[in-house]
């Protein structure tokens, strides 16, 4: 049973990631233009799907990472129950909003570069400029969740050292990680120069859920301390 839980879990979580890349890494390339909002509205009217596509991934997004908290609550409740509520009040109820509210910030690009009907108020180039402007809210909310990404790493990794079926290292390294988001939540608004240092200091660091992903997928869940270990 438990190793059932904790490949379900491990197979969300790589879900949750490959979406991850598709929206972050792959879909914004596609569309925005740094710095030139003009060639960033042709890009959006040009690729019209693959932007609601993009709108889309957003929302699908948010249901499975719903789904991978609540995944990992079924395989660690027992294991310690208070840190196993912190998990889900950070890790789901507090971020999973964050995919919903942000997928609106490209809905309103995508009006704005669409037909006019009662947005011809504004000029073309009025226009072109609201749409970068909610990309850029869509970017500048994407950090903002970065609170609560470190946050629920915390008793995540908390659940993992205690819980006696996982190993104590992934437990320690996802706390660091939990720091690792952090850093980059108060780079993005108090530093933002520092920004991509900041980026590539914690790159190592953010493979720590890559990591606690593979192990659940692979070797699931195997008794690793003395018996009882879970409930330490």
């Amino acid at each position: 049973m438990r190793n059932r839980d904790a490949r379900v879990a491990g197979f969300l979580y790589l879900i949750g990631v490959l979406l991850g890349f598709f929206a972050l890494m792959y879909l914004p390339d596609r569309f925005i233009k740094p710095g030139d909002a003009v060639a960033t509205a042709h890009a959006i009217a040009a690729n019209e799907f693959l932007f609601r596509v993009a709108i889309v991934t957003d929302v699908v997004a948010g249901i499975v990472w719903l789904l991978i908290v609540l995944a990992l609550y079924q395989l660690l409740r027992d294991v310690d129950s208070v840190q196993a509520a912190l998990m889900v009040l950070f890790g789901a109820l507090l971020q999973v909003p964050f995919y919903f509210a942000n997928a609106l910030n490209y809905v309103a690009a995508l009006l704005f570069v669409g037909p006019t009907g009662f947005l011809s108020a504004f000029s073309e180039t009025q226009r072109d400029a609201l749409a970068m402007l909610f990309l850029r809210l869509h970017h500048y909310e994407l950090f903002l969740s970065f609170v609560f990404a470190g946050l629920w790493l915390f008793p995540f990794g908390i659940l993992v050292y205690k819980s006696g079926f996982l190993p104590r290292l992934l437990g320690i390294w996802l706390v660091v990680d939990g720091f690792g988001w952090l850093a980059m939540f108060l780079s993005a608004f108090l530093w933002p120069d520092s920004l991509d240092a900041v980026l590539r200091i914690t790159s190592p660091i953010r493979f720590a859920e890559i990591a606690i992903m593979l192990w659940l997928l692979i070797v699931g869940a195997r008794t690793l301390g003395a018996p009882g270990a879970a409930r330490m």
